[in-house]
């Protein structure tokens, strides 16, 4: 099948016009083939361009399709695309913020996905980071201005003690004197009470030395006789007995062995309740009629009868 030229020059200017536009589309950021979605955001000022990158946790996703000055509110509107494929709420945050110390800025999304999911020309709250270099601004200027009042402070301080050391007046010079005559007496009354205190008390102070001396020695005797005693062992051979004795505490608890069953078995206890009233029976048999038990002392056998409970 032949195509005419007129189907052949359709076909190439249609495929022209299809390749100009996306192109066309292609230099100015937008990908055909991808989804996008748009959204709106306002500052009070605008610091933006439209090569201004739209950001997620340092990610490009997105980039400003316009930027339009609002005669109604006074504020600059923004508008963005971003991929289809990315959801967040309404309470997401649009954030501007410095990309470097050389300038530009781009907007980071804070996504929140707490509230209704933001759709297509929602409006997005929006804030503005405080960049590096604004930082540094305000912060030299405040501490321009702490200096500058310490500088003063110490200033008015020095000029104080100027004037105290410069001044060579009679007066100034006689209360220095005086006033160093005072604390050089008290400092002198102070020394003569402590070295009063120490002469009179002499005795007793060697005295406290000496006992002192003892209770060491006596304390260095003791914590050797301790050592020698090997108090460790004699507390290790306890802890022991003590073990062994609670573990047969606890063999008698559970039951074993005779006297654990005589303990916890009813009966084996009734038996032998049963035994000992037996035994006490015979015995006051035994007791009342012995010839019955006794073949010696009578030949005739005499039937055992059970006594009578008075």
């Amino acid at each position: 099948m032949k195509i005419s030229k007129e189907v052949k020059t359709g076909i190439l200017v249609v495929s022209g016009i299809v390749l100009f536009i996306f192109g066309f589309n292609y230099l100015k950021g937008k990908n055909l083939f991808v989804s996008t979605d748009v959204y709106y955001t306002e500052f009070d000022y605008n610091a933006l361009n439209k090569s201004s990158p739209i950001t997620v946790n340092g990610n490009v996703v997105g980039k400003i399709q316009d930027i339009i000055y609002d005669y109604q509110t006074g504020k600059t509107r923004v508008s963005f695309s971003v991929n289809a494929a990315l959801k967040f709420s309404k309470n997401s945050v649009v954030k501007m913020y410095e990309t470097g110390l050389m300038g530009g800025n781009g907007l980071a999304i804070l996504i929140n996905n707490e509230g209704k999911q933001a759709k297509p020309g929602d409006i997005l709250p929006s804030e503005v980071e405080l960049g590096l270099v604004t930082t540094l601004t305000k912060n030299f200027s405040g501490l321009s201005d702490n200096l500058d009042s310490t500088l003063k402070s110490t200033d008015t301080l020095m000029l104080s003690i100027n004037r105290l050391i410069n001044d060579n007046s009679d007066a100034g010079l006689k209360r220095t004197m005086e006033e160093l005559n005072h604390t050089l007496k008290s400092f002198k009354k102070t020394s003569n009470s402590v070295n009063a205190v120490i002469s009179n008390n002499d005795k007793n102070i060697s005295e406290i030395l000496a006992k002192f001396k003892t209770i060491s020695a006596d304390l260095a005797v003791l914590t050797t006789d301790l050592k020698d005693a090997n108090v460790g062992t004699t507390v290790e051979n306890l802890n022991n007995t003590l073990n062994k004795l609670n573990t047969i505490l606890v063999t008698i608890d559970k039951g074993d062995g005779t006297l654990g069953k005589l303990l916890k078995e009813e009966g084996l206890y009734n038996n032998l309740e049963g035994a000992t009233k037996e035994m006490e029976e015979l015995l006051r048999d035994i007791k009342l009629h012995p010839k019955r038990y006794f073949r010696i002392l009578s030949k005739k056998e005499i039937p055992y009868q059970k006594e009578e409970t008075k």
